[in-house]
Parts: structure tokens; C-alpha cells; sequence
């Protein structure tokens, strides 16, 4: 147990005093200040870290508070009995309060890559290791702990490398985060290039943050990320699809997908769909861009995004490129649209993996979109008490509002919905006596009483 009288590496702060900054204990989780003086308490430094302090700093209101601490990782689940060890490459520690959950990390220094690891070394081996590299320079195992000023210098920008403490209510600044806030910059802390190869996914955290906070990426952050953004091939795609979550369920989808759409990053994550956009003024590509703004209107209320539903708006432009393929000329129409809806969802697997909840969600929203346009009598009530209906309905909106002609389908199903029984009923009855006559078949017997009527 470390000392609480002293804490090395501090004196290497700048050290903002209660007066010099804008947060404040009510603004920050409870659960989060339960978890800091309990440390405390118990002996131990604890420190809001990261992003929830620069966003408290720029005014705004954190949803995850994040502590960093010299407790060790098995020190602290005897701490709390809410708390489980996580992690292989990197051990965090997960503290639950309800549905909240509050990460707190022991305080990481710098390591040389002593452990080179192959690529063919078994998983096992690299467990036992504290430290190892991949040949590459990707980090395979960080768990050697050291002081708070180490831990600053390992974290990835300068913006998220600020510490708060409940002691005195300082805020501790280690390299130039509180800076880069005021010019509005994303910096790497270090040599971009060796930590981007560190971990390649710190490139998508640089278009995010750059997004997220309206900042500009410092120049020699940037220079190596179109150049370096075939290293996050080596990234597992279950990664990179939790990656594309955060990049576009951060309430700044629009102007994220427009940096990966510029970045060579967005590529390994969305090339099917960056190939299919091109022409932008297709209405494929429209919905996705309305999709995108929808999805944020939609954080910014406080309403939920379903990864199926955004997955559908970002592989919708995809299908469409394929149902239009001039090869599928003589085929029929289901099997040309089964192909389609397969392959696109295929293709995109090879850069995120996604769960088969979601695409089997985002295909209902797909193959209702014909019953909802043909409005027929048969398949009314099955399409209106479809588990995807509402989906459904709102991704058919989007459809009229880029450019599809969809003959007022939209409208309809607003009125449908917004109705009593008695209207739904008289809505129901004019389609089926809308629809056309049956025709009678070359060839077949009339009855006597159809052969009288033709003759009136």
C-alpha cells in the first residue's frame, strides 16, 4: 500500500487550485466521488482522469467518470465487493453502483518493448508477461505500474491526460492538456508515430475527439494517420466494430463520418459503404447522411440509437449498388434482393464484426420496407405488429425525405397510426376495394353467370 503522505511524480504538475477552474463535486457522479474517498480512506491516491475531467473543464456534462489510482488492481476489488478485474492486455477494474459503472485503472508507467512477441506465440505466454510488443511496435500487454506522472505521459492525448483530486480540489496538468484546451488542439502525447503503432486505434480516437470537441488535430498528430491506418488490419474486428459505436453513438456522428469519409481510417471500417457514396446525391447516400443526423437529434433529446437501425442506414446505400448491378438482368427479383442484402452484410464483416442480433434486426428493417410501400390488405396487420415496425416506419421516412418516390407510403402509415379503430378500418377497406379486378385467365371455362355479365 502506497503512502497517502506522499505521492511521487506530483511536484511535476501544473497544479490549478480550487479558484483557477470551473469544477465543481456536484457536477461529478456520486458514484465516482464514492469511489475516490474510499480510496482515500483507505490510504490510497485516487484521481478523476481523462476525458470526464476535460469535459468538465469545458463545461459540459461527462456520462462516464473515469479514476486512475496507485492501488493495484487486486488491492482495489478487496476495496469494494462490487468491483471485478477485467481486461488481458490492459487490467481495469469495473466498480458497479446499479446500472452505473465506474473504471478505475492503476496508475501505468513507461516500458521499453523488451518482450518482442511473434505473431505465432501462444495467447497463453503472452498472459504471463506484464509487458510485450508485438514486431510491429502494437502493445500486447501493459500492466507495469508506476507514478502519476508516468501514468500522464502513457495516455494517448493531452487533452485526456488532466487529473482531478477531491483532496484539495486541484485540477494537475503533466504535459500541455490544459493548453492544447485553450488553442483547441488534439495532441499526442509523444511521438505520434510510435504510439499510433503502440495501438492503431488511437488514430480513429484523434478523428473523434476532433469531431466530438470541435478541435483541429495538431499537425504532427495528423501527418502520420493516412500514412499508418493499415496497422488497424492487426485490429480484431470485434474491436473495431465497439470503435465505430463510439465514433457514431457520441452525439457527433455527422461530423465524424465526414472525417472518416476524408481520413483514410473511415476505410477500414466502412469501405463498402464509402465506395457506395460517391455520388452523394443519391438518395442512398441522403439517408445515410439523414440517418446521421437523426442519430444525433435523437442523442441530444435524451432517446436511445439502436447499433441495428444505424447499421441499416450505413449498409442501405450498399444493397442499393447491388440491386441496381446491371448483371442481375434475367434473374428473379426475391433472389437478386437476397444476394444483395447478403453480401453487403458479408463484405462489411471483414472490417467490424457485428453482432447477429443486430443484423438480423437491420434485414427485418430491409424486408419490411416492400410490405410497407405495398400497403395490401393480406400483410397489413402482420407489418403494423412487427417487432421492427416502428424501425421500419421511421427508415421509410427517411427513404421519401432523400428523393425516393415511395407514392406518399410515408403519410400513410402516419395517418394509419395516429388513428382510431373506426379509421384504421376505413383505411383498411379502401385498399382492398382499390385494388384491381382480377383477370380472368386465357383459356378457362366462363361460368354462365360470367358469360351474361360480359354481354351487359
Amino acid at each position: 500500500m502506497t503512502s497517502k503522505d506522499s505521492l511521487t511524480g506530483i511536484d511535476n504538475a501544473i497544479r490549478l487550485s480550487r479558484d483557477e477552474h470551473c469544477i465543481s463535486r456536484k457536477n461529478i457522479s456520486k458514484s465516482a466521488l464514492k469511489v475516490l474517498y474510499k480510496l482515500g480512506e483507505e490510504g490510497f491516491h485516487a484521481f478523476l482522469v481523462g476525458g470526464g475531467v476535460r469535459d468538465l473543464l469545458l463545461g459540459k456534462h461527462p456520462k462516464d467518470f473515469d479514476i486512475a489510482t496507485d492501488a493495484e488492481p487486486e488491492e482495489i476489488r478487496k476495496i469494494f465487493r462490487n468491483a471485478r478485474i477485467i481486461g488481458r492486455r490492459f487490467k481495469i477494474v469495473h466498480i458497479r453502483f446499479g446500472r452505473e459503472i465506474i473504471e478505475a485503472t492503476t496508475f501505468r508507467a513507461h516500458h521499453e518493448a523488451r518482450n518482442q512477441i511473434a505473431d505465432d506465440v501462444p495467447r497463453k505466454r503472452i498472459k504471463e508477461l506484464d509487458s510485450a510488443h508485438s514486431s510491429s511496435g502494437m502493445i500486447l500487454r501493459d500492466n507495469v505500474y508506476g507514478n502519476i506522472d508516468e501514468d500522464a505521459l502513457r495516455r494517448d492525448f493531452t487533452v485526456n491526460s488532466l487529473y482531478y483530486t477531491v483532496d484539495n480540489f486541484e485540477v494537475l496538468d503533466f504535459s500541455s492538456g490544459l493548453a492544447d484546451m485553450e488553442s483547441k488542439q488534439i495532441r499526442m502525447i509523444g511521438d505520434p508515430e510510435e504510439r499510433y503503432k503502440e495501438d492503431p486505434v488511437r488514430m480513429l480516437r484523434a478523428l473523434r475527439f476532433s469531431a466530438k470537441l470541435k478541435f483541429e488535430i495538431e499537425e504532427k498528430t495528423c501527418e502520420p494517420i493516412n500514412r499508418l491506418a493499415p496497422l488497424l488490419e492487426s485490429i480484431s474486428p470485434a474491436r473495431l466494430f465497439d470503435e465505430s459505436l463510439k465514433l457514431l453513438t457520441g452525439g457527433d456522428a455527422v461530423a465524424t463520418f465526414a472525417l472518416l469519409s476524408q481520413y483514410e481510417p473511415g476505410k477500414y471500417l466502412f469501405a463498402p459503404t464509402l465506395r457506395a457514396i460517391e455520388d452523394s446525391t443519391a438518395p442512398a447516400s441522403r439517408l445515410l447522411q439523414l440517418a446521421l443526423e437523426n442519430t444525433d437529434s435523437r442523442l441530444a433529446s435524451g432517446k436511445s440509437v439502436t447499433p441495428a437501425f444505424l447499421y441499416a442506414a450505413l449498409l442501405w446505400p450498399v444493397v442499393q449498388q447491388k440491386l441496381q448491378d446491371p448483371a442481375n438482368e434475367g434473374v428473379s427479383p426475391g433472389q437478386v434482393y437476397f444476394e444483395a442484402v447478403s453480401s453487403s452484410i458479408k463484405e462489411q464483416l471483414v472490417y467490424t464484426s457485428i453482432p447477429k442480433r443486430f443484423t438480423a434486426a437491420s434485414r427485418e428493417i430491409w424486408d419490411l420496407q416492400k410490405r410497407l410501400e405495398k400497403r395490401n390488405r393480406r400483410n397489413l396487420a402482420s407489418s403494423f405488429s412487427h417487432p421492427r415496425f416502428r424501425a421500419a416506419y421511421d427508415f421509410l421516412l427517411l427513404r421519401e425525405e432523400s428523393g425516393e418516390n415511395l407514392d406518399n407510403a410515408g403519410q400513410w402509415w402516419t395517418d394509419f397510426q395516429n388513428g382510431d379503430l373506426e379509421q384504421r378500418n376505413g383505411m383498411t377497406e379502401k385498399l382492398s376495394s382499390s385494388k384491381k379486378r382480377r383477370k380472368r385467365r386465357p383459356g378457362r371455362k366462363q361460368s354462365k353467370d360470367e358469360s351474361n355479365s360480359d354481354k351487359h
